[in-house]
């Protein structure tokens, strides 16, 4: 089996820039979450002036949910396939996506590009048998059903 050969100091040097972006992270981090308990602590105790009974461990930390830029919700669905009826070819979630995502703004990064690549999956297994069909091969090529009128 062939093993990469890589210098020891360009590895080193590599790992270190590495090691010194996530402390930076962190630390920025760790002064994010000192400004929020903070906060928290400030919200407490102007909620315990009116009424001091209150019991402050029943309110439940709440997590937002970050919407997607380009599709509305119930969206998606339906313009994965339009993609794919529009297509005169089978396509793979990878080409999907990238033709979903021609002419939007805000342009995706990596990580939207992957999600939404895994939203558009899951759309078309969901819909597998019914409206596309999914083919044999690795990567999965999709193609439109055949209407039976």
């Amino acid at each position: 089996m062939p093993h990469a050969k890589i210098l020891t100091k360009q590895a080193l040097y590599t790992l270190g820039q590495l090691h010194s972006e996530l402390a930076g992270k962190l630390s920025a981090n760790l002064r994010e979450t000192k400004r929020l308990r903070l906060s928290i602590f400030q919200v407490e105790t102007v909620m315990k002036l009116p009424s001091p009974e209150v019991n402050l461990r029943l309110i439940a930390p709440k997590r937002r949910n970050v919407g997607n830029p380009w599709f509305k919700r119930g969206t998606l669905s339906r313009a994965v396939i339009d993609t794919l009826r529009r297509s005169a070819e089978t396509m793979t979630t990878r080409q999907i996506t990238d033709a979903l995502l021609v002419g939007k703004q805000p342009v995706a990064n990596r990580h939207q590009t992957m999600v939404l690549q895994a939203a558009v999956l899951a759309i078309l297994r969901r819909r597998d048998g019914t409206a596309v069909i999914g083919g044999d091969t690795v990567p999965q090529r999709w193609q439109m059903k055949e209407s039976v009128n």
